[in-house]
């Protein structure tokens, strides 16, 4: 595997629609859909936070000004106040957690480097539990991968391993091309 070999890859459970993020509603509307899929899907892992979106929702909240505002402070140039989540190179324990519903796969090399983001592990579970988060730039993370004592799926596994996979925030819809 090469650098240019790499894909983000979002996962939706089957009664959702893909790429899309609660958070970009209206605040009110937001909660009604929260609280209509945590009903309906009573026995999914990936609604149990909307079963509690009103401890959920100031969480996300504060996790995606935080991700903006870093990402601009490295450069990036977000379109979007909140950006829409992927993995990098996907995760068994995210396509479980979303019952192995809807998969969406896009090249990374497709994507500006402006637009996109990387944390290690989920960013809000590590802004909580740490108080904070690493963020990398496409260049950056490059840059991890190219220098690590290792294959590019060796450096994956490791990050793996430590945070179960790299969060992806892309922050401009028009660059995905579905």
């Amino acid at each position: 595997m090469t650098i240019d070999d790499l894909h983000i890859i979002n996962y939706c459970h089957r009664n959702c629609t893909p790429l899309l993020n609660i958070m970009r509603l209206p605040k009110d509307e937001a909660f009604a859909l929260a609280y209509e899929m945590a009903s309906q899907n009573k026995e999914t892992t990936a609604f149990y936070r909307f079963a509690d979106f009103e401890n959920y929702y100031p969480e996300r909240l504060k996790t995606d000004t935080l991700l903006r505002a870093r990402f601009m402070e490295l450069g990036g140039k977000p379109l979007q106040e909140h950006p829409l989540s992927f993995v990098l190179q996907g995760s068994d324990f995210l396509d479980g957690w979303f019952d192995c519903g809807i998969v969406t796969t896009i090249p990374l090399n497709r994507i500006p480097s402006d637009s996109i983001s990387f944390t290690y592990g989920d960013s809000m579970t590590t802004l909580k539990e740490h108080g904070g988060f690493t963020m990398l730039t496409k260049d950056m993370l490059f840059k991890e991968i190219s220098d690590y004592d290792g294959t590019p799926e060796e450096f994956l596994k490791n990050v793996a391993n430590r945070y179960h996979y790299i969060e992806v925030q892309v922050w401009d819809d028009a660059c995905l091309n579905i």
